[in-house]
């Protein structure tokens, strides 16, 4: 079994898990193979296996990795999906945030996690993908988002006039600070904070949620995942900001943006002894009664 191991900066006071996560590891015999910038920070703070190996990018994954572990919070996972792309590479996380809904294993359950990944305890949950279209090839070949896809105004430009059509026909024109269209995955995310649903990660919708909207009646709305959405920008500015997840691009307010579901998907590994309902509830305590705390 090989795994790939990817991470950001971090605080030392984390060292002693990413200690454990390596040791861990080492008991299984399991090779391991780090990418290049984390291995660079890391390397000096914590004992790695002499025979580590590095990555760059995801064409060095390819034919070789069993499994992605993402050490940090949510951003950190959302990262790998540029290093693992269409490859179809399971990805677990481990949490050394604060909420972590997508990397939900927490950091004092390193061994068992990782006793039962060797082991096959897991299952995979498929999660759609957001496909972005441009006219000047927007973002690459990384034009693709598991969390969300967000229209934005500048911190220094008025509200946006967002013009939204569903398989061109016209939807409406959102007068707000930004729109955010996400997946299922995305909708625990900002989605949620502006007043977006909780969609199950097996729904096959996405979701198109204003941000601050000048119109009270207007509401997020939940749409199938087979519709292609297009997207035209009126504003004051003529520069707007664009997002697939943590990637920004500042673009010209004439450019015409087309969201569709992308034709791949992200394998996240779930263990068998946590489901998303459990995630929701430990995360969003629900059915306790905070009043005693």
């Amino acid at each position: 079994m090989k795994i790939a191991i990817y991470g950001r900066d971090f605080n030392d006071n984390v060292l002693p898990y990413v200690q454990e996560i390596f040791d861990s590891l080492a008991e299984y015999n399991i090779k391991i193979t780090v990418f290049q910038k984390f291995f660079n920070f890391i390397h000096q703070k914590v004992q790695l296996p002499a025979d580590t190996e590095t990555f760059q990018e995801h064409t060095q994954l390819l034919n070789s990795t069993d499994v992605l572990l993402s050490l940090g919070g949510d951003g950190t996972l959302l990262d790998t999906l540029t290093l693992i792309r269409d490859s179809k590479i399971p990805v677990i996380g481990i949490n050394f945030g604060r909420l972590g809904f997508l990397a939900s294993i927490n950091k004092a359950d390193i061994k068992a996690a990782i006793r039962a990944l060797v082991n096959g305890e897991y299952t995979l949950d498929k999660r759609s993908i957001l496909n972005l279209e441009s006219p000047n090839n927007l973002f690459g070949k990384e034009n693709f988002a598991l969390n969300d896809i967000t229209i934005h105004r500048r911190d220094d430009s008025a509200m946006m006039i967002i013009h939204a059509y569903m398989n061109g026909e016209f939807v409406n024109s959102y007068w707000a600070d930004g729109l955010i269209i996400a997946t299922p995955t995305g909708s625990t995310a900002y989605s949620l904070s502006c007043g977006g649903p909780i969609i199950l990660p097996s729904a096959q919708n996405f979701v198109i949620t204003p941000v601050a909207p000048h119109n009270l009646n207007v509401r997020p709305v939940v749409v199938p995942d087979d519709v292609r959405l297009t997207f035209q920008v009126e504003a004051r500015s003529t520069k707007f900001l664009l997002t697939c997840d943590s990637r920004t691009e500042t673009v010209d307010r004439k450019i015409e943006i087309n969201i569709s579901k992308a034709n791949f998907y992200i394998n996240l590994v779930r263990l068998n002894n946590e489901t998303f309902l459990t995630t929701l509830r430990n995360k969003l305590l629900w059915g306790i009664d905070t009043r005693n705390y």
